[in-house]
């Protein structure tokens, strides 16, 4: 039988007119805790527009994250690949690989919040029929394709 495994997701979701640094430091300070607890995931969402999503780059936290922690794998919960180029994207998840030694996971999305989507001029269909396009561009990159 397997070893029951744990992981977590950090929503980067936190109270309004409070100060941002301290919450941001908090949140890398619970990944550090998560490690010494023995978790083996842990998911960083990506958000834009409410002023109450702090993470704006889940690959930035889980490279500060990955300093502060020695086994927990850290992955994007999600890239919102619509909103990025394909070739920067699959840039950073390398590079992250690297930073990271092997830990780090992609997980990718259309984006969640219509106000996200809404502020870089796009309507959520066209959020939605870009996941699969950068998807698939991404999956050749890191095949190797140039």
């Amino acid at each position: 039988m397997t070893s029951l495994r744990f992981g977590a997701f950090l929503p980067p979701i936190h109270p309004l007119g409070e100060n941002p640094t301290w919450w941001l430091r908090h949140d890398l300070d619970f990944m550090a805790h998560l490690d010494r607890l023995g978790f083996d995931e842990a998911w960083i969402g990506e958000h834009h527009s409410t002023g109450r999503d702090l993470i704006a780059s889940p690959e930035i936290f889980i490279a500060a994250a990955a300093e502060r922690t020695t086994r927990i794998r850290l992955g994007t919960g999600m890239t919102s690949i619509p909103y990025h180029h394909p070739l920067w994207v699959a840039d950073r998840m390398v590079m992250l690989d690297h930073l990271t030694q092997g830990r780090v996971m992609f997980g990718v999305g259309p984006g969640s919040l219509p106000s996200d989507v809404a502020m870089i001029g796009m309507t959520p269909t066209e959020s939605r029929e870009l996941l699969e396009v950068h998807l698939d561009i991404i999956q050749r990159l890191l095949a190797g394709e140039t």
